[in-house]
């Protein structure tokens, strides 16, 4: 008898420590973790390109994918000759330049700064004038220049009368420009410099 006590007491202690097993919480398989970092891998990645198309486009290109048009890329080139003098001031020497106009700029705008630029033994008589605006009537052929004249731009009676002839040479090469009207500050002078006497208009 006290054999079966035994027998059945040892019985159901095993069917506990099985029981107990059985409900021992199991660890994760390590695929499922894998599985886990690369679905949140794939949803950072939707987010970049989420953002990327929401940004619109980079890198200086239009939504076509194509590079944006560069603002001189209407530009016009136009070699001229612009008139410098030497040292003393005796004579005018003429000399090439290529200058560079747009719709904003004009070829007239363009061709008064070459004329205000000096290069290696040549001076610019126009170097430090102002240039206040330039107008041209295509039906009338007249070129308007209106300037400023600081009193460091200002210059003998030799150095005023090569300055102005500069002027006129390098603007009269343009064949559809037949007068000059120059004027400081918006009004007219007698004189430019108070040595040579002024024409309004300069004719070609």
């Amino acid at each position: 008898m006290k054999r079966k006590v035994a027998v059945l007491l040892a019985l159901v202690a095993m069917l506990g420590v099985a029981a107990g097993c059985g409900n021992k919480p199991t660890a994760s398989p390590p695929e499922n973790e894998h599985q886990r970092e690369a679905a949140l891998s794939s949803g950072a990645q939707q987010g970049e390109t989420q953002m990327q198309e929401v940004q619109g486009p980079v890198n200086g290109t239009d939504e076509s994918g194509d590079p944006q048009t560069d603002a001189q890329a209407g530009a016009e080139k136009l070699t001229i000759q612009v008139y410098l003098t030497d040292d003393d001031m005796l004579e005018l020497k003429q000399t090439p330049r290529e200058i560079e106009f747009t719709a904003d700029q004009s070829k007239y705008e363009s061709a008064f700064e070459a004329l205000q630029t000096a290069e290696d033994g040549l001076l610019s008589l126009w170097e430090k004038v102002v240039l206040n605006t330039v107008k041209f009537d295509s039906e009338s052929g007249q070129l308007a220049i209106d300037i400023h004249l600081p009193d460091e731009a200002r210059l003998g009676a030799g150095g005023e009368s090569l300055a102005i002839e500069a002027l006129k040479n390098t603007m009269f090469q343009f064949e559809e420009v037949q007068q000059i009207e120059l004027t400081v500050d918006g009004q007219q002078v007698e004189s430019l410099m108070g040595h040579v006497d002024l024409e309004h208009p300069m004719n070609r």
